[in-house]
């Protein structure tokens, strides 16, 4: 059985999952998170519940002509995010091996170089969110952030200035944030990252490969 996680969501990606205002690629790495952190599909349920107390005592208002067909067309044609945990011996969790189509047999991996491959999810709205799989010991370029990154393990480990990250572990990076992350000796990592701008490479190849890689 999975440890539980070290690392944890903020509490503004928790209330903004619940209400349902992240972007897909944020939510999906969200939703994997959830799935194996006890307090944080808690504080999840608390903010959802939170939420629900504050509908039933809001002023009611009048709704224009359609606007509940409207947003159930809209319920109905969101792609399910099922909080479940990996079954035995699965790597990836619900919410990821439902727009993969499998555990890691069915990933498409694309190489980027050094042992490095990387594969782009489909999702929509803004961001991207990717799966990386990173060769024991190999260290990432360093690079800041011109927005948000969210970065879930889920095989093996990784560590930067911040600590180390674990399976069931999330990092989240805003533009303060500058790292050069290296995979721990062992088993190849593999994590989920959420980007909603482009990275920001000291390095000039990593700057020149950038637009082909979508990072």
């Amino acid at each position: 059985m999975m440890t539980q996680p070290n690392h944890h969501l903020t509490d503004a990606l928790i209330a903004d999952y619940a209400a349902g205002r992240l972007p897909e690629a944020f939510a999906v790495v969200v939703a994997a998170h959830v799935s194996y952190c006890d307090a944080c599909r808690a504080a999840v349920g608390a903010q959802e519940a939170f939420g629900a107390a504050l509908m039933e005592t809001a002023e009611p208002v009048a709704m224009s002509a359609g606007a509940m067909q409207a947003a159930m067309s809209r319920i109905l044609a969101a792609p399910p995010l099922r909080v479940a945990a990996a079954p035995g011996g699965a790597v990836l969790p619900a919410p990821v091996r439902d727009i993969v189509g499998g555990d890691l047999g069915a990933v498409r991996w694309r190489p980027v170089g050094m042992g490095v491959k990387q594969a782009v999810l489909p999702t929509s709205g803004a961001g991207s969110v990717r799966l990386l799989s990173i060769p024991p010991g190999m260290a990432m370029p360093e690079h800041g952030h011109r927005g948000r990154e969210i970065t879930l393990v889920l095989q093996g480990a990784y560590a930067d200035a911040d600590g180390t990250y674990r399976a069931g572990d999330v990092e989240v990076a805003g533009d303060e944030v500058e790292h050069t992350p290296v995979a721990e000796p062992g088993e190849t990592c593999i994590c989920l990252a959420a980007t909603d701008a482009p990275l920001r490479f000291r390095a000039l190849i990593p700057r020149l490969v950038q637009p082909f890689l979508g990072i």
